[in-house]
């Protein structure tokens, strides 16, 4: 099953949100797709990491699941793979007790993570929770979706489009995840005032989604490695430790 099982966009077009799974269980494709289904998500599935992401850089989905443990190309590859071509919202499913895959994970970009065995119920929420932050339509009869004021951002070299999810530094473009970005909107939005790491868990978090200082901390890092790929020199965002991270515009 390397291509789409449940959505052909020729055939029958959707405003649903699409979530891509990626796993070469496909119990757990079948089981969570069916779920996804029923909370009113469009989905597409993969067995095979190789056939997954020439479909997603493509035909990108607004969401992807990968599972880590896949022979070819595990979830890992396909996510650094990934990341050189797009920065599509991906939530990892790792072993339960790897500590080391869900780091390796969010180093790499991963936006999320859930542990194996999972509910149905959680990986559910926390996909509405990143679709929510990126200004997705969510599937919510009787609710009128969330709207994001189109502000441009610009603090010194950075210029931050949240409308069109862009970010620059030096006229430079830097592709950020959805998280980062919001993690950067953060910082940027006070200049010089310092952000503890549970005021930005909360600024790019729903209260419902709980995460660790590790997990901020890991974004960070990553962030800051994709602004020293357009300049070397960068160091607007400082770390002061015990107290969080603060944006400096000068």
């Amino acid at each position: 099953m390397n291509e789409a099982a449940h959505t052909d966009p020729e055939i029958a077009p959707t405003l649903s949100p699409v979530v891509a799974l990626v796993d070469d269980d496909r119990n757990i494709l079948t089981t969570v797709s069916i779920a996804l289904q029923a909370e009113g998500f469009a989905t597409r599935l993969y067995s095979d990491g190789e056939a997954a992401l020439a479909a997603l850089i493509e035909n990108p989905p607004d969401l992807a699941v990968f599972d880590i443990k896949m022979p070819r190309m595990d979830g890992m590859e396909l996510l650094r793979r990934l990341r050189q071509r797009s920065a599509l919202p991906v939530i990892f499913l790792t072993s339960k007790d790897d500590e080391a895959d869900e780091e390796a994970g969010l180093e790499t970009g991963a936006d999320d993570y859930i542990a194996k065995p999972f509910s149905l119920r959680l990986l559910v929420a926390r996909i509405r929770a990143i679709l929510r932050r990126g200004d997705v339509n969510l599937p919510s009869p009787g609710e009128e979706p969330a709207t994001r004021v189109a502000t441009f951002i610009e603090r010194g070299r950075l210029v931050m489009d949240p409308s069109r999810h862009q970010v620059t530094w030096d006229d430079k473009p830097v592709s950020l995840t959805v998280t980062e970005f919001l993690l950067l909107e953060a910082l940027a939005a006070r200049p010089g005032v310092i952000k503890s790491r549970n005021q930005l868990m909360d600024s790019a978090y729903p209260d419902d989604v709980f995460v660790d200082d590790r997990t901020v901390d890991s974004h960070i890092k990553r962030m800051r490695r994709k602004f020293r790929g357009v300049d070397p020199d960068f160091s607007a965002i400082s770390t002061l430790y015990g107290a969080g991270y603060s944006f400096s515009d000068e």
